[in-house]
């Protein structure tokens, strides 16, 4: 039996998004390494909205039934099935674009993804072992890469112990050579 491999690409512009350049590189690299089940979750597809009063109403009525098999707990599963997590997401307004919180709501279920012990202490329920974050930046990012950190602090509650992220920023400052910017973090993605 194939592991499972999903690739959750927040890349609005697909066909010419750098960030998914960088992140179908990665994943046909690990691909070339092992064997992957792949699947790929394309959130401006999915069309996920944020809770709102009813959603909420229903995802906790149906938590508490544990009607975890619900077609609403579908992203959840996944996740928490996957062996290998890879998000590619361009650096947008210091995160990431809205549609990836949508999805990372989603995929927060409890007792599908982490569940509470009888002490309080949150204790993750995903099987990946690892999950990489992949962006780009017309800009710098820095330090300020709150959408990577808030990922990592979720893969942390969902008992993902290693995260990584790569990045290719600048690429719209002038006089900067994008495509090298990209070789160069291709190649990083690669080695």
């Amino acid at each position: 039996m194939l592991k499972k491999l999903l690739f959750v690409n927040a890349c609005v512009r697909r066909e010419t998004s750098r960030t998914n350049r960088l992140g179908r590189a990665f994943v046909v690299r690990l691909c070339r390494e092992e064997p992957y089940e792949v699947k790929e979750v394309i959130l401006e597809e999915e069309g996920l909205r944020g809770l709102d009063t009813g959603s909420l109403a229903r995802r906790d009525r149906l938590i508490s039934e544990g009607h975890l098999e619900h077609d609403m707990f579908r992203y959840a599963r996944d996740f928490r099935k996957a062996d290998e997590i890879v998000i590619a997401a361009p650096y947008w307004d210091m995160s990431f674009p809205a549609a990836l919180k949508c999805y990372l709501e989603a995929v927060s279920i409890v007792d599908l993804t982490f569940r509470y012990q009888v002490d309080g202490t949150p204790e993750g329920l995903c099987r990946a072992k690892r999950l990489t974050y992949i962006t780009t930046a017309g800009g710098f990012i820095g330090e300020n890469n709150f959408g990577y950190d808030y990922v990592r602090a979720l893969a942390g509650l969902f008992g993902i112990a290693q995260t990584q992220e790569f990045r290719a920023e600048g690429l719209d400052i002038v006089g900067a050579d994008a495509e090298a910017i990209l070789k160069q973090a291709e190649a990083e993605l690669l080695a």
